[in-house]
């Protein structure tokens, strides 16, 4: 196993099912999430799939809390969610990383929480191996390679032993070199037990990676279905047209 079980107690949270209810998002009178209703239970990759302006990182900020519902609820399981709980990690699009060592910035995520500094050296060490970074512990996080910063970024996350990681389109500004190391450690973490659900634009990805897809479009839910079931039958119009190319942004 790749955690260390060092702050299991911490993470022993019945995270799922995740449930979704009318839940709505009105921002200066415009609703961008409006009426989204879904349960997410099986513990794989759910990928959140839709174009540009769908809602897919509006509903993802819900879900680690980061947002006030204007209508509906969000719960995992029983929990509302709240930042800055161990149990639950969000990975942004864009790594914002301090002015630090890769080791040091994995050692400010740990004392936002109420880790034992003793445990601080074996949690960082398991970090650093199983995301490939440990001949980098010393360097200066900023001078890392695009690819290097997202996969401290998921070090970041993956350092708490979360039972479910949030990633928003992590991908995004990689070349394909980057994305295929990014989506290997997406994939181990998922097959180590934690929780994915990840938002992406990019139907190859979400093809590869995907257990179940929620598509999204114009902040509505247009689909929830086993992700074989998605790219091989669709069973909305929008869902033929996004597939097939011709569903553009805002249309």
């Amino acid at each position: 196993m790749l955690h260390t079980n060092i702050i299991a107690n911490m993470n022993e949270v019945n995270a799922l099912p995740l449930q979704v209810k009318n839940l709505q998002i009105t921002k200066n009178g415009n609703v961008l999430l409006k009426d989204v209703t879904l349960s997410i239970e099986s513990n794989n990759v759910t990928v959140i799939l839709g174009p540009n302006g769908a809602g897919k990182s509006l509903l993802l900020r819900c879900a680690h809390g980061l947002e006030n519902l204007s209508k509906g609820s969000l719960m995992w399981n029983t929990n509302i969610p709240q930042p800055q709980q161990s149990w639950r990690a969000y990975i942004f699009q864009k790594p914002v990383l301090l002015r630090r060592s890769v080791r040091a910035n994995l050692e400010y995520v740990l004392s936002l929480h109420s880790i034992n500094k003793a445990n601080y050296a074996s949690l960082i060490d398991a970090a650093l191996k199983n995301t490939g970074l440990g001949q980098l512990a010393d360097r200066n996080a900023r001078v890392l390679s695009g690819g290097e910063q997202q996969r401290l970024n998921i070090a970041r996350a993956w350092v708490l032993q979360p039972r479910v990681i949030l990633l928003d389109e992590p991908t995004a500004e990689l070349d394909p070199n980057g994305t295929a190391g990014i989506e290997r450690l997406i994939m181990t973490i998922a097959q180590e037990g934690t929780k994915i659900i990840m938002s992406t634009h990019d139907l190859g990805q979400a093809h590869r990676l995907a257990n179940d897809i929620v598509f999204l479009h114009q902040g509505r839910l247009i689909e929830r279905t086993p992700a074989q079931s998605f790219f091989e039958q669709p069973q909305t119009k929008m869902a033929q047209d996004f597939i097939a190319g011709k569903l553009l942004n805002g249309e």
